[in-house]
C-alpha cells in the first residue's frame, strides 16, 4: 500500500523550493515510511552513518522545539500595576475605534443622503461587493486628515476631511491580492486636498512594491482649488499619480479603473492610462474640461453625459472598455477583468487561507496560536510612554506557539533579535528593550544580514529613547556601530514591517526602520509617540542652552521661571508626538489596536510574498 509523502516533510527542504517542485514533491510516494535503525554518528559502518533513533520523511521535523523555544510568561495579570495599565490601553483603543467609526462614515448626512438619492453605492459598500466574500480587507491610513486643515485660518476649528476623502486598502479579488483606490465623493465632492494626493500615492507605492494590481474606483471632481499650490505642481503631487500608473503597467502591474461618477481634468487621465476601464453608463463621466469650461471657452452648450459619459467613452472615443449600467454591474465587470488577469491565486484550505500564499518561496509551516492571550499586550505595555516593559512578553502574545529562537542572547542585551512565525510565516524579530548601545547596534546588524541571506522578513517592534550619548559611548565608537545598524536597515531588500508599541524618539527611530527607511508597512500603537525627542527631553534641553544663555550674560533665572518656559514645550512636543498628529500626516500606515496587531502582521505578510524576493547588497561598514 502506497504512503503519501506528507507535506511536513517539505519543511526540512531549503526555503526556495519552486511551487513546481512542491506540486512534484506532493505527488512523489514511498512504498513504505522509511524506518531505520541507525548506529551512532561516532561509529559509521560505512561511507555514512545515521543519527541514532527511527526517522520518517512523513512525519518530519517531530520535534515542536525545531520552531524555538517558548517564552516563559513572567506577567501577573492579577497585579495592580497590570490592571492600570490595561484599563489606561483600554482608554486609549477605546478613543481609536470611536474615532475610526466616525470617520468611516464619510462625508456628512446630507452628503451621504445625496450620493445615495443618485442611485450609487457609498465608497465602503462598493469595495465591501468588490472583495470576495468573507475576504479580509487591510485598510490604510484611516486618520489621514485628521485636523490637518484649519478652518479659515481659525487656530481651534478644523475642516472634515475623514480618511483623507479617499479609502486604500489591500483586499482579495477573484483570489487576487489588489490595492484599491477609492474616492468619497461624500467628501468634499471627492476632490484632492494635499493629504489625498499622498495618500493616493502611497498606495501606489505600496503596490509597486509588493506587486499588487490596482484597481482605481473614481468619483472625484478633481484637485481642491483652494489649495491647488500644494496639489499640483511639484514632483510627489497630482502628476505622480499618473506617472506611478504608467511605470506600474510597464513592470506589469496591472492598473484597472471604474469611473463611477465624476472624472475630471486631470482626473480623467486615471481611467485613460489604465490597461482596463469600466464606466457607469448616467453616471459616470470623463472629460479635461466641464460643461462650464467648454461653453466659457467654445460657446458650445453640451450637458456631462453628451460631452463624457458611458456612451460616449465606450462607443466612441474608446476611452473606456466596459460599459456598466449600475455601480453593481460596474463592479461584477471589474471582478471579471481581475479573474482573467492570469495571476497566481491562493488556496483556500482552512480559516487561514487569506493568510496564506501560493506559490511562495518561503518555507511554511501550519498557523499555531500563541499560548498567551493577546488582549494582554494592554496591560505589558500600558498608556504611559515612560513604564518600562519586558519586550520578549509582547513577542510571546504575537508569535505562534510562543515560540522564538534568540539570536546573540546575552550579548548586547537591550536589543532583542530572534527568529520565529506568525500564522506559519517566518521572521525575524529586533525588539527594543532599552537604550541602543554599540554591542547592541553591531548585533542587530549582523541579524539583519542573517534574514536578509535566508530571505526573511523582518519585523521591527520600536521602542526606543535612542542611542547612549556621553563621552564613553563617544569613545567606544557608537556613531560608526549605529551606523553599521542603520546601513544594514538601509540596503536589505527583504520585506520590512515596522510597529512602534512605544516611543520611536531621535537616530534610534533610524535605526529600528522608521518611515524614511522603506518598511513595506508602518503602524503605531495608540499609546506610541515619535518625534526627535520626548518633551520632557527637549524641555529640559532647550532650559538648559537658555540658563546658560543667562548665565554668561550675569543673570539669574527662578525655579519658576523656568518651569513656565518649559510648560509649552512639553504641551507642543506631546501634541506633535502623538499618534494620531503622525497618522493624519501619513508618518505611518495606521494607528492599531495591539489586540489586532498579529492579523495585521500575517496579512501584511503574506501581502509582501507576492513579490519575488530581491537580492540585497550591503554597502560598506565602518569597521
Amino acid at each position: 500500500m502506497l504512503a503519501s509523502h506528507s507535506l511536513t516533510a517539505l519543511r526540512s527542504w531549503p526555503s526556495r523550493t519552486s511551487a513546481s517542485s512542491v506540486a512534484a514533491i506532493r505527488r512523489f510516494h514511498l512504498a513504505a515510511p522509511l524506518r531505520l535503525a541507525s548506529p551512532t554518528l561516532n561509529q559509521p559502518s560505512s561511507s555514512f552513518s545515521f543519527a541514532q533513533g527511527s526517522y520518517s520523511p512523513a512525519l518530519a521535523p517531530v520535534d515542536p522545539e525545531d520552531a524555538g523555544l517558548i517564552i516563559e510568561n513572567t506577567v501577573d495579570i492579577d497585579a495592580a500595576e497590570f490592571k492600570d495599565a490595561a484599563n489606561r490601553m483600554a482608554g486609549l483603543t477605546g478613543d481609536l475605534r470611536s474615532l475610526i467609526s466616525k470617520i468611516s462614515l464619510g462625508g456628512g448626512a446630507e452628503a451621504r443622503k445625496r450620493h445615495l438619492s443618485r442611485k450609487k453605492l457609498l465608497p465602503r459598500d462598493r469595495i465591501a461587493q468588490l472583495l470576495d466574500p468573507g475576504s479580509p480587507f487591510l485598510e490604510l491610513s484611516q486618520l489621514a486628515g485628521h485636523k490637518l486643515y484649519k478652518k479659515d485660518g481659525k487656530t481651534d476649528e478644523y475642516d472634515d476631511v475623514p480618511a483623507g476623502g479617499i479609502i486604500t486598502g489591500i483586499g482579495r479579488v477573484s483570489g487576487v491580492d489588489c490595492m484599491i483606490v477609492a474616492n468619497d465623493s461624500t467628501v468634499k465632492g471627492g476632490t484632492y486636498y494635499p493629504i489625498t494626493v499622498k495618500k493616493h500615492v502611497r498606495a501606489q507605492e505600496i503596490a509597486m512594491e509588493n506587486n499588487l494590481p490596482c484597481i482605481y474606483l473614481v468619483d472625484s471632481g478633481g484637485a481642491f482649488l483652494p489649495l491647488q499650490s500644494d496639489v499640483f505642481p511639484d514632483k510627489l503631487h497630482f502628476g505622480r499619480i499618473f506617472f506611478n500608473q504608467a511605470n506600474l503597467s510597464s513592470l506589469f502591474i496591472p492598473q484597472i479603473a471604474v469611473v463611477l461618477g465624476s472624472c475630471t481634468a486631470g482626473g480623467a487621465y486615471v481611467p485613460a492610462m489604465s490597461d482596463e476601464a469600466v464606466i457607469v453608463r448616467n453616471q459616470g463621466t470623463i472629460f479635461l474640461g466641464g460643461p462650464p469650461l467648454v461653453r466659457a471657452a467654445t460657446g458650445e452648450v453640451v450637458t456631462a453625459e453628451e460631452l463624457g459619459g458611458g456612451d460616449v467613452h465606450s462607443k466612441i472615443s474608446g476611452v473606456t472598455d466596459h460599459l456598466a449600467s449600475s455601480d453593481q454591474d460596474a463592479l461584477a465587470k471589474t471582478r471579471r477583468i481581475v479573474a482573467s488577469l492570469n495571476r497566481r491565486r491562493p488556496p483556500y484550505p482552512s480559516a487561514h487561507s487569506h493568510f496564506i500564499p501560493l506559490g511562495s518561496e518561503t518555507s511554511l509551516a501550519p498557523p499555531v496560536e500563541p499560548l498567551y492571550d493577546i488582549n494582554e499586550l494592554g496591560g505589558i505595555v500600558g498608556g504611559d510612554g515612560r513604564r518600562g516593559f519586558d519586550v520578549k512578553q509582547v513577542i510571546a502574545r504575537l508569535v505562534d506557539g510562543s515560540r522564538w529562537t534568540e539570536f546573540k542572547e546575552f550579548y548586547g542585551p537591550t536589543l532583542k533579535c530572534g527568529f520565529a512565525r506568525i500564522h506559519g510565516m517566518p521572521i525575524g524579530i529586533i525588539a527594543n528593550d532599552g537604550i541602543l548601545f554599540s554591542e547592541a547596534a553591531v548585533k542587530g546588524a549582523h541579524f539583519i544580514e542573517l534574514c536578509s541571506q535566508r530571505n526573511i522578513p523582518l519585523l521591527f517592534l520600536q521602542n526606543i529613547t535612542g542611542f547612549m550619548v556621553g563621552k564613553a559611548a563617544e569613545a567606544s565608537g557608537i556613531a560608526k556601530h549605529g551606523a553599521k545598524l542603520v546601513t544594514a536597515v538601509s540596503t536589505a531588500k527583504i520585506p520590512k514591517f515596522t510597529v512602534i508599541i512605544g516611543n520611536s524618539f531621535g537616530a534610534g527611530n533610524y535605526g529600528m526602520c522608521g518611515r524614511a527607511f522603506g518598511p513595506r508597512f508602518m503602524w503605531m500603537w495608540p499609546n506610541g509617540r515619535i518625534g526627535v525627542m520626548g518633551g520632557e527631553q527637549a524641555a529640559g534641553v532647550l532650559a538648559q542652552v537658555t540658563r546658560d544663555a543667562k548665565t554668561k550674560r550675569g543673570e539669574d533665572w527662578a525655579v519658576e521661571a523656568e518651569e513656565k518656559f518649559k510648560g509649552p514645550i512639553r504641551e507642543r512636543y506631546e501634541s506633535e508626538a502623538h499618534p494620531y498628529y503622525a497618522s493624519a500626516r501619513l508618518w505611518d500606515d495606521g494607528v492599531i489596536d495591539p489586540a489586532d496587531t498579529r492579523k495585521v502582521l500575517a496579512l501584511a505578510m503574506s501581502i509582501a510574498m507576492n513579490k519575488p524576493a530581491e537580492e540585497t547588497t550591503f554597502g560598506v561598514f565602518r569597521m
